[in-house]
């Protein structure tokens, strides 16, 4: 006797409580998939592996300087001037591999002089109380200027060994797109694991009552402004390398607004208080993926600086209506 047994249809799984939860509270992970799928059907190779990767490569930069700023913003504080810095970083990495400086002491040199530029910002706007916007928008005109000043000329042909941070592999990965993922973990282990990274968004939401909890409101900030003018010269350093060239005047220029803009579409609040490190990512890799797309379209430059800047005022809109993203 044969017996029979019902089968019953598959039906779809539908999305878990904690899939639901991180599409809600990231919403541009909706829109960055939606873009992807336009795109792929409009070009027939966005999503090819060699394209993805060269996307990951170009953002990689961006990628350094949005983790630390990001963190700065939620401190309640901005940088404005790491365009600039990026420029010098790059110009004195570039300039002492010239001289025949082995790439560590360039790297170590560019991050030296980055650091200093933040630790100015943080002395200012943490210790004697200005405004960062202002002091910060001043040092992005002066330090341009000084790097124009410094480096009248283009620099360029730098040697294999420098060539090698933005040029090489490590485990099968470019090595920018490698150091960005650094800075990513490191930034999102600082924020969920450590004591600091929580006073970080007690400093955003109340200053004055982390001061009365007992949380140092001026050092943790200041620590901030070192990090984020260290990696903007970091970036530097690695876009120099990638080009083999640097050029005061332009190296840089509007990158501060790119990074923002980044990072407000991840969902941090200029207000202070909110974010996360992956809605930077998210943030970051929407602005690589939509210039890469368009460019593939070829949509010409004025039509993508458009975008760009709608994508920023859509991104204030995120991080307005948005829920708000604090520590767990």
């Amino acid at each position: 006797m044969i017996s029979t047994v019902e089968s019953t249809p598959v039906r779809p799984r539908a999305l878990t409580p904690v899939a639901l939860d991180l599409l809600r509270r990231h919403p541009l992970i909706t829109v960055l998939a939606a873009m992807a799928l336009a795109f792929q059907l409009s070009t027939g190779s966005f999503l090819d592996p060699a394209n993805l990767s060269g996307i990951a490569t170009d953002a990689a930069t961006l990628a350094i300087v949005a983790v630390p700023l990001a963190l700065l913003v939620i401190s309640g504080y901005l940088d404005l001037s790491v365009g600039s810095t990026l420029a010098l970083g790059g110009l004195v990495g570039g300039w002492l591999a010239g001289q025949g400086q082995t790439p560590v002491v360039a790297v170590l040199g560019a991050l030296a002089v980055g650091a200093a530029v933040g630790a100015v910002n943080g002395v200012l706007c943490c210790y004697f109380g200005l405004s960062a916007f202002i002091v910060t928008l001043g040092m992005l005109t002066a330090i341009r200027a000084f790097a124009q000043q410094l480096f009248p000329v283009p620099l360029s042909s730098f040697g294999p060994g420098f060539a090698w941070l933005g040029g090489s592999r490590i485990a099968g990965i470019a090595t920018p797109v490698f150091i960005a993922a650094l800075v990513l973990i490191a930034g999102a282990l600082f924020l969920a694991l450590t004591p600091t990274g929580r006073h970080v968004f007690a400093i955003g939401v109340n200053r004055e009552a982390a001061h009365l909890s007992g949380v140092d409101v001026r050092r943790t900030p200041f620590a901030l402004f070192v990090a984020t003018g260290a990696a903007a010269a970091l970036a530097g350093v690695v876009k120099a390398s990638v080009l083999d060239s640097v050029v005061a005047g332009t190296s840089g220029a509007g990158f501060e607004l790119t990074v923002l803009t980044a990072i407000l579409l991840g969902g941090v609040a200029l207000t202070g208080g909110s974010g996360s490190v992956l809605g930077v990512l998210l943030g970051v890799l929407f602005l690589g993926g939509l210039q890469n797309g368009l460019t593939l379209l070829d949509v010409p430059t004025f039509w993508q600086q458009m975008a760009q800047g709608t994508a920023l005022v859509a991104g204030a809109a995120l991080a307005y209506f948005a829920p708000r993203r604090g520590p767990r």
